[in-house]
C-alpha cells in the first residue's frame, strides 16, 4: 500500500499559513506518478495527467510570480529507503509565500488540481527559505 501523500492536510496547511508570508519561498516537490490515473470517466496515464495539470496551472503559477527554478530526474537515493523513487523533481520559487497561497486559492488553480490528483500516487512538498549560495553547507 502507498501512503497517502496527495494533498496537505488542513493542519499541515494551517501550520504552513502561520509561517511568515512577505519573505521569499521556495518549493521542493518530489512526486511519485500512478501508472494510470484516478480519473472515472477516461483511461490515462499517470505522466500525461500531471502534464495536463501542469499546463493547466503554469498560468496561474506565472500570474502570482512564481516560476520553476530547477527540475532534474531522480536517479537513486544514497541516504534513506533504499526502495523510494520520484518521478519529477523541482523547485518552484515564489516571491513570498502569499503568492504560493494565492495560487493554490485561485480558481483557475483549483480547476488544474484535478489532474494532479489523479496522477499523483504520493508525493512530498517541501517549503524552504532561500539563502544565499556558497562554498559551505551551514
Amino acid at each position: 500500500m502507498t501512503d497517502p501523500y496527495i494533498d496537505p492536510t488542513r493542519e499541515q496547511f494551517g501550520a504552513f499559513a502561520k509561517l511568515p508570508q512577505d519573505t521569499p519561498i521556495a518549493m521542493l516537490n518530489l512526486v511519485r506518478l500512478r501508472a494510470r490515473a484516478a480519473y472515472e470517466d477516461e483511461e490515462v496515464d499517470g505522466r500525461a495527467a500531471y502534464r495536463r495539470y501542469s499546463e493547466l496551472s503554469a498560468p496561474v503559477l506565472a500570474r502570482v510570480g512564481g516560476q520553476v527554478a530547477w527540475s532534474g530526474g531522480f536517479e537513486a537515493v544514497l541516504i534513506g529507503p533504499e526502495d523510494e523513487r520520484w518521478d519529477l523533481v523541482f523547485i518552484a520559487r515564489y516571491p513570498n509565500a502569499a503568492a504560493f497561497i494565492e495560487m493554490v486559492r485561485d480558481p483557475e488553480y483549483k480547476q488544474a488540481v484535478r489532474h494532479r490528483t489523479a496522477a499523483v500516487e504520493t508525493s512530498r512538498l517541501i517549503r524552504l527559505r532561500p539563502a544565499s549560495a556558497g562554498r559551505g553547507f551551514g
